[in-house]
């Protein structure tokens, strides 16, 4: 099995430099650089509110490119959280640009000198990513997971906000990726859209760990769907920890028998790209999350644009 920081892809400099990163755990500052190609010319930095609400006393973020005590937050006396969100809190704290690893799928990096981008294929925009689309109907075996996310404006007393888009991957429960590790398949990937609420629900499977990285979800969010077509166009590339407790449970059952091998003594504030966010950074990336390893997972997580 090959792992987030261990593959080579022909990305050129941008992303031999960011698996030179991705090697050094102390090292701190890893941040991609939202300016490039950002249309309109403006970009705005993301944040989760509410997260961190499980059982479990980790919880992981990353932080800005600014430093994370100048991370922004609103506090506002209106009910903006709605019953779906990782709490009631109407309290934001701006969430951090995270790398996007060696397997995004968005457009931003090649696998055999071809660009891999799953972005503007015909079935991206999806409810449940367990399965396959397109020539292949495979499906990716895991626990049962099912994720809500809120997108609100940090800078707007934590308002829901509609129609932005999601793009959530992850690996299996081997720690392998679709269309990298597994190219024949594009499971474990996919884009939706918020409603009025400012949210979306993924039904997936639980998350593998593999060595080198605390057990996480990528995603990126982009202005409409319209724009989540290519990395180019998103707001926020950014990743979720999953809670602690929620992952002794999950690697305990014969699927993860890998996963419990590496995440064994592995803890966000030693991981390569949480560990170097503050603690209020970790909490609110963390997803709150309930269930067991009969019936599966629920999850909640609100991220926040600074708008």
């Amino acid at each position: 099995m090959m792992h987030e920081d261990s593959h080579t892809f022909d990305g050129g400099l941008k992303e031999d430099l960011e698996m030179i990163r991705a090697l050094n755990r102390q090292q701190v500052g890893r941040r991609r650089t939202l300016g490039l190609l950002l249309s309109a010319g403006s970009a705005a930095l993301v944040g989760g509110c509410g997260g961190g609400g499980s059982a479990s006393a980790s919880s992981s973020s990353g932080s800005t490119t600014s430093s994370s005590s100048s991370s922004s937050s609103s506090t506002s006396s209106s009910s903006s959280s709605s019953s779906g969100s990782s709490s009631g809190s109407t309290t934001c704290i701006a969430d951090p640009e995270e790398t996007n690893g060696p397997y995004p799928a968005d457009g931003s990096n090649s696998r055999n000198g071809t660009v891999v981008n799953v972005l503007d294929d015909s079935g991206i925009e999806r409810t449940d990513i367990r399965s396959s689309f397109g020539s292949s109907t495979s499906t990716a075996t895991g626990l049962y997971t099912k994720l809500t996310i809120t997108v609100v404006n940090v800078n707007g007393g934590c308002a829901p906000l509609e129609g932005y888009a999601v793009y959530i991957w992850h690996c299996d429960t081997e720690g392998d990726y679709s269309l990298y590790d597994l190219p024949g398949e594009n499971y474990l990937r996919g884009v939706q859209v918020t409603d009025a609420n400012g949210q979306v629900t993924f039904t997936t499977i639980f998350p593998g760990c593999y060595a080198g990285r605390y057990p996480h979800i990528h995603f990126e969010v982009y202005p409409s769907l319209a724009r989540a077509t290519a990395y180019s166009n998103r707001l926020l590339c950014s990743q979720f920890a999953l809670p602690s407790d929620a992952c002794t449970t999950a690697y305990a059952t014969s699927a993860y028998a890998s996963s419990k091998t590496s995440f064994a003594g592995d803890s966000i504030s030693t991981d390569g790209i949480f560990g170097d966010n503050s603690a209020a950074q970790q909490s609110a990336m963390t997803i709150s999350m309930t269930g067991d390893a009969t019936n599966g997972f629920t999850g909640t997580v609100t991220v926040g644009l600074s708008l």
